[in-house]
């Protein structure tokens, strides 16, 4: 088997970068990049891309045997405010693609996956603070609900048909390349956006609700780093809880306030407030630290630092 790796939704938030560093890593041509329609065009010329729908399966398997691809990463979902909205398609859209590609290494045509679960998998009934890895889990949302099932079928798969399905629960993810993707914890990144542009900010979640945050230099370090650990490290095969930092509102105001003095901020929570409030405050990742020794690299004061440094040198071009 070749060892060609396919990227499913590349042209998402993660996935966009995810792809950058693999090719990176791997070779331009040793990546495949796809996504239900073309994106940055730096992303579709840089190797190999096709468009694919995340929810056909027989374009899906055509895709892996024409490239030769040997693993295959699963970034295509329909994130937790999207998916409120249109609840059906979340659930066709999450699901059904996750099965065809465990089917696709259940038949051994590929030999590992990674597939993203969340934060979003735990509900109000779980601990808040330090959230464990084993826990009560009711998510409220759709898009929770389709992670916590995905969850159950990732280890399901690897028990029944010894699937290498490989994950992580993604908390939220904060980047200056790539814009937000539909997600509750996008204040974190439009915040540094007006700050820059109009020096100030309405956050759709209220000042003190804590929630879990990664720079996506780490998030993508953290994917990167389950992937290529040894099968037997890999105890755990529903899906990791990692974590980088946890903040909130008012903490990253206060950082943004002290490198750009005029900056204000104001607070009118939506819909996504009770969303924020059915999920954890912070994680606690131990299994992942012991396990394939998963360490986060960056605090609020260096994301604030990078996410600053390089949307003002991008916003000047």
């Amino acid at each position: 088997m070749a060892n060609k790796t396919l990227i499913i939704g590349a042209c998402g938030q993660i996935g966009s970068e995810l792809t950058e560093k693999l090719r990176a890593l791997k070779g331009n041509s040793n990546v495949v990049a796809s996504d239900i329609r073309e994106g940055d065009a730096k992303l579709v010329e840089s190797g190999p891309f096709q468009i694919l729908n995340a929810t056909d399966y027989d374009a899906i398997k055509a895709c892996v045997l024409d490239n030769e691809v040997s693993e295959v990463y699963l970034m295509a979902a329909m994130l937790s405010a999207t998916g409120e909205k249109h609840p059906a398609k979340a659930w066709d859209l999450n699901m059904n693609s996750l099965f065809h590609v465990l089917n696709l290494a259940k038949e051994k045509l590929i030999s590992k996956v990674f597939w993203p679960s969340s934060i979003a998998v735990f509900g109000p009934t779980t601990p808040k603070v330090n959230t464990p890895q084993y826990t009560v889990m009711e998510p409220t949302t759709v898009y929770g609900i389709t992670k916590q099932v995905g969850e159950r079928w990732c280890a399901y798969y690897h028990e029944n048909y010894d699937v290498d399905v490989r994950s992580i629960r993604y908390p939220g993810i904060i980047s200056w390349k790539t814009l937000p993707g539909g997600g509750t914890t996008d204040y974190a990144i439009e915040i540094f956006h007006k700050a820059l542009e109009e020096r100030r900010y309405e956050s759709f979640i209220d000042e003190n609700t804590a929630l879990p945050m990664m720079y996506m230099d780490d998030a993508i370090k953290a994917t990167l780093d389950i992937m290529s650990a040894d099968a037997s490290q890999i105890k755990i095969r529903s899906s990791y809880n990692v974590a980088g930092i946890s903040f909130k509102p008012k903490d990253i105001a206060s950082l943004i306030k002290r490198r750009i003095s005029e900056f204000e901020i104001s607070y009118k929570p939506d819909y996504r407030q009770q969303i924020a409030d059915t999920w954890p405050s912070s994680i606690d990742d131990t299994c992942a630290r012991k396990d394939w020794n998963w360490s986060h690299q960056y605090d609020l004061e260096a994301l604030t630092d990078e996410m600053i440094t390089n949307l003002e040198s991008t916003l000047q071009h």
